[in-house]
This record gives C-alpha cells, structure tokens and sequence, in this order.
C-alpha cells in the first residue's frame, strides 16, 4: 500500500492544531479570516515508480483480477468505513476545497452511495456473454465474449471536487479487476490521502492493489501516462491538459479515458419561467464558486427578451450569498487558490481590455480582507467570438448571448470546440426535447430534469472528453472485450 497518510497531517486553525483525521471539531474554520495550513506527502519520481511496480506486482501476481466476491466484500467494506467517516471528511473537504457546507453533504455522502451502486452491479455483472454457433464453409465453432480488467490503472484527479472524483474513479476501476495509482492534485492531497488511509485499514483491499500519490508538482502524473506498466489512465481535468495526456499516452497506444472541460449553454426561449430557468445558471455559477466543468456558464436568451433576461441574472447574481463556506447560508466560498483565482481574475480584466463591461461583479470582493474570494460577474455585451464566452473560466463567471430563433439557438449552443453538458427551457415540451437533440453534449437539462446518479453516464462530445462516467458504460470502460472461439 502507497499512499500519503494522515498521521502527520495537522490544520492550523484560529491559531490552534487540531487533527486532521477526525475527531477534532472545525468549527471555526474560516478561510476568509484564518490560516488554514497542512502538510501532505510530496511523491518523488522514485515514488511513482514504486507506485507502479506494487500495482502491476498485485496485478500479476494476486486474485484480485479474478476473484469477485472479494472485490464486493472490500468495496462494502470501504463504503462502510467512509460513511462512519463522513464527518470528518466534511470538514476536511470544506477546509482543503473549501466547499461550503451547504454542498458538501452531497459531495461527500453522494460518492459514498454510490461505492455501493457499483457493488450491486458488481455482484450481477456478466463478465461472459455466449454467442452461440458460427459457421463458415467446411467450418463450426461456440463463440463467446468475455470482459476481463485493463491491468493497472492510472487515475489523475482535479481539485475542485477530488473526493466525489477520486471515488467516480477508483470504485469501477478496483470492481473491475484492475489495480490503481491515484495521483491527486497538488492542492488537494488530503481527500485522496484519507481514502488511502481508510483502504489500508478498514478493508481486505490487498497490499498493491490501491496507491495514492501526491505531489506538489503538478505533472507528476506524467510518469504513469509514459510508463508501459500502466494500461489504462483515467482522467478529469483541463481540454490543454487532456491534450497533452493524448499526445504522451500515444507513445504505448495506453488508452485514455477523458473527462475534460466545458462551455455549457443553457437556453431559455421567450415562453419559459424566466426566472427559474435563469436561476439555474445564476445558481450554477456561483455553486463552488463556478468551479465545474459542467458549470451553465452560457446563457442564450431571445433577443426580444434579453434585457429583461439580463436584469434578472443580474439581479439572481448581486443577492447571490456567499463568504465562509462554514456559514450554511453560503452558497459560494473561496476559489480553490491564489494561482486559481488570479486566472480568473486575468480572464475578467482581458474582457474589459476587449471593451466589456461586467454587469455586475468583475472584482475581488472588498468585504474579505483573506480568501481567494471573487465577486460572481455577468458580461452580457462580449461578441460570440470572444475569449470570455468561448473559453470555460471556471469561476464564478456568466455571460448572457442573445439569439434570433430556435435554429439561432442550437448554431451559438454547438459553436463551441466543449460539448459536455448543456439546458433548454421552453413552455412547449416537445419543442425542448427537439432542440435538447440538437445540442452536441454529453447530457442535457431539459426543462428543468436532473441527470445526475450513479446510473447515468456522465461525459462529453468534441474536446469535453473521451468516454464516460458512472454508471453501466462507465464501469464497462474498465474493461477489456475478449472474443474466443472453440471448435463445434
């Protein structure tokens, strides 16, 4: 077992210590006014290494790959042992995240659940379907296809919701059969490490099996994209970064699995509930600070209703709570960290550059004199082509587009090199569903229906990624297809 434990790690809060694996109370946390400081470990490239070689040694050399009832056995028990955790868990997601605690039940419990979804399927998957008899002339044979693991997995996760991530990841990729390198994010060590600790001591996981790596070096991930041992990596993170995971994985032909960035549009026409349909971006942008991928950071609105509309994202955005992710009031907390938040801040001042003008936000908020905190902003006067409305900012960041008709609509919606997630709402139905069909992404909002469970793949079209998440399909892109063939 290879993984950054917790014994160690401390948070230094209003001035005090307290554990960081639980059993200290977080009450006062607060990133807008207190030091939240930590310690994890920083793998070295030797690390990686030994990472590797436990997981392909596991792989090759124990049942694990074969043995399903011992892989159901320890996925319950990790579900276990994270729910009797989650309280712990909260905090420390709030504190390193910084989460705020009006989401991080569902962040947290969520993931947690769904351990057990993947275990169910587990326990009636079938790993062989038969074909029945083939012939050709002068020739019979029995076909039958088997589904086998990948062998070792490498799976590299972001910050902005690493535990539901982390776990979205490792629970099909370990149900599967396959043994598994966790690489966390730099900023984001402890959601990772926490697993690993639990792993090591609350389940029959063998040594090798599970790994967790962390580093404050953002591409040390890269020695499981180049290394031969590792067969699979699964990734969720940045377009530029998938790119490059591409272009390096290509080296071996190692399959990528890719979950990546996005654009999304949400389009409201003239006879939908403006206020609701509007609200679900407004809300959307501000939910952890904007700091999703499948984020509706679009909002198209009909030209003969845009002021309108404006006013009302504009109004939605200005009461929008937010401040201390402890205050359950709060719907946003801080961006994740300073490298993060100046990003945003660089996009929002490049669109005042190109002669925009945010309706309301735009600036750091005065009210925080710590915290990486940035005021939600609406641009509603940026040309389709410009950086701020084609380029995901990953913030709390909205712009509002006007659009003629429907076709209109669906031309701005799949202008766009994203294609993961997306919305329309209309008072006709059927006239959604039309144009949600239309609409190159991976899932759509269709007047207001929720996609999100454990049984719903979840990824995207275009540069939004490869493959998909949870579920059927994304416990199945874990697997191998084997056909074999004996005589008649």
């Amino acid at each position: 077992m290879t993984y950054a434990g917790l014994n160690s790690a401390k948070l230094l809060i209003g001035g005090r210590l307290v554990d960081a694996e639980g059993g200290a109370t977080y009450d006062n946390i607060n990133p807008a006014t207190e030091a939240s400081i930590g310690v994890a470990a920083d793998a070295s490239a030797a690390d990686v290494e030994a990472a590797i070689d436990a997981a392909r040694t596991a792989y090759d050399t124990t049942s694990w790959s074969t043995d399903v009832a011992l892989r159901v056995r320890c996925l319950r028990q990790l579900q276990d042992a994270l729910a009797k955790h989650s309280e712990p868990l909260r905090a420390l997601a709030t504190a390193e995240v910084g989460l705020p605690t009006k989401i991080i039940h569902s962040t947290i419990d969520g993931p947690i659940e769904g351990i057990g979804w993947v275990a169910d399927l587990l326990e009636k998957y079938e790993f062989s379907q038969d074909y029945g008899m083939g012939t050709i002339p002068g020739f019979g044979a029995h076909r039958w296809v088997e589904r086998e693991p990948y062998g070792v997995v490498g799976a590299i996760t972001p910050w902005n919701q690493p535990f539901q991530v982390n776990l979205a990841k490792v629970a099909p990729a370990l149900a599967a059969g396959n043994t598994v390198v966790l690489k966390a994010a730099p900023t984001t060590p402890w959601c990772a490490s926490a697993i690993g600790r639990i792993v090591a001591e609350h389940t029959d996981i063998p040594p090798g099996v599970f790994n967790v790596i962390t580093s404050s070096v953002n591409d040390r991930g890269e020695e499981l994209i180049t290394d031969p041992r590792v067969d699979l990596i699964s990734f969720t993170g940045s377009t530029a970064v998938g790119r490059r995971i591409m272009k390096l994985g290509s080296e071996t032909i190692k399959k990528c699995f890719l979950e990546l960035g996005g654009k999304s549009a949400n389009i409201v026409f003239e006879d939908a509930d403006f206020r609701g349909s509007i609200g679900l971006s407004t809300f959307m942008v501000c939910l952890h600070a904007g700091q999703g991928c499948a984020t509706l950071s679009r909002l198209l609105l009909p030209r003969s209703r845009f002021e309108e509309g404006v006013q009302f994202a504009a109004q939605m955005l200005s009461a929008m709570p937010y401040g201390d992710p402890l205050d359950p009031n709060n719907v946003m907390g801080p961006l994740n960290s300073e490298r993060h938040r100046d990003r945003v801040e660089a996009m929002v001042e490049r669109a005042r550059a190109a002669g925009g003008t945010p309706i309301v936000g735009g600036s750091r908020p005065k009210q925080f004199e710590k915290g990486y905190y940035f005021e939600p902003t609406l641009f509603a006067d940026m040309p389709e082509d410009s950086e701020i409305v084609r380029n995901e900012v990953f913030g709390p960041v909205l712009v509002a587009v006007p659009f003629d008709d429907d076709e209109d609509a669906i031309r701005i919606a799949n202008d766009s090199i994203f294609g993961l997630s997306g919305a329309v709402f209309s008072g006709d139905h059927e006239r959604s569903k039309a144009v949600a069909r239309k609409i190159r992404a991976g899932t759509m909002i269709v007047d207001g229906g929720i996609y999100y469970g454990h049984d719903v793949p979840f990824g995207g079209y275009k540069q939004s990624g490869i493959g998909r998440e949870s579920g059927k399909l994304g416990f199945e892109e874990y697997l191998q297809v084997k056909a074999l063939c004996e005589p008649a």
